[in-house]
């Protein structure tokens, strides 16, 4: 007679359990008993399969309804997955290491003597690097939202993440988009894959607006007045640019070309913004050229004889 398995138990979940919160339960204990992070700790194996089994059955909505009606009496003498109905998930195919499944779940599925074939398992679970890849079925893929530096992802950068205590590596290919997503194979806690959405954070002044940037530029009240060149901030480096006598604040010039990077190895442009400023701690020079400037705006203008 094989001992009654609790799987909602084992995996810490009440048997309304949602497959979201079954698959968040099964991820934080899957991570934590992993033998490879307990190699000190010679359970560490055991409990480890005992969460991959009870998730191999509860993760699947027909061996999770087998189980709910029919796994109390799996733990009776006499029974027989025959006798209940039959388990849908298909017969036995040959043995292939079904020994790692626990005598419940063979008595429950029927899986004495052999493997499972159409709808079952691989029973292949008999290393400490074992994961639910080797019960048969795709872990779904672990999402999250990785902030990204405008900059870096122009440019392309390698950044390392912290992911349900796992420390990963990512690389940013150059021009990588708001929204887009990057796969990390077999990352994941439980061997499934890392799904990472992009969110792309201004930096400094810079912000994307499509395949443009768009930058605000300081620019000297007497520069805007008179003309001039100033330097423009670009995702490459600084460029210089003239502006015509009589600019006003919140003119936008264009630059081409300076953009962000297409798929077809072009880009869109920038466009300066200027905003115009003054003095922080003007001289005492200074201070008396505006109080003659403030004198001149005073005189009347087109006055006749």
């Amino acid at each position: 007679m094989a001992a009654y398995k609790d799987y909602y138990a084992t995996l810490g979940v009440p048997k309304s359990a949602s497959q979201k919160e079954i698959r968040s339960a099964y991820r934080k204990l899957a991570a934590k008993s992993h033998p490879d992070r307990n190699p000190d700790d010679k359970g560490a194996e055991e409990r480890f399969k005992e969460i991959g089994e009870a998730y191999a059955v509860l993760s699947d909505e027909e061996k999770r309804a087998f189980y709910d009606q029919y796994g109390s009496e799996a733990a009776r003498p006499g029974f027989s997955p025959g006798g209940a109905g039959g388990f849908a998930g298909g017969g036995f195919a040959g043995a292939h290491g079904v020994g790692d499944f626990s005598d419940f779940f063979q008595t429950l599925f029927g899986g004495v003597g052999g493997g499972f074939s159409q709808g079952g398992f691989s029973t292949q679970f008999s290393t400490s690097t074992a994961t639910p890849r080797s019960f048969g079925f795709q872990p779904r893929p672990l999402e999250a939202e990785l902030h990204v530096d405008l900059e870096d992802a122009y440019h392309g950068a390698t950044k390392t993440i912290s992911l349900e205590g796992r420390r990963l590596e990512v690389t940013l290919p150059q021009g990588s988009r708001d929204g887009s997503r990057l796969r990390l194979r077999g990352q994941a806690p439980d061997g499934g894959d890392v799904l990472l959405k992009l969110k792309l954070t201004p930096n400094g002044n810079f912000t994307l607006d499509g395949d443009d940037v768009r930058v605000s530029v300081d620019v000297p009240d007497f520069v805007a007045v008179l003309g001039g060149t100033v330097r423009v901030p670009t995702l490459d480096g600084d460029v210089e640019m003239t502006l015509p006598p009589g600019t006003r604040v919140g003119r936008s010039f264009r630059l081409r070309n300076r953009g962000w990077p297409r798929k077809d190895g072009t880009k869109g442009d920038q466009f300066a913004v200027v905003r115009v400023v003054t003095p922080k701690n003007p001289s005492e020079a200074q201070e008396e050229l505006y109080r003659q400037l403030e004198a001149l705006s005073r005189e009347p203008v087109g006055v006749g004889d």
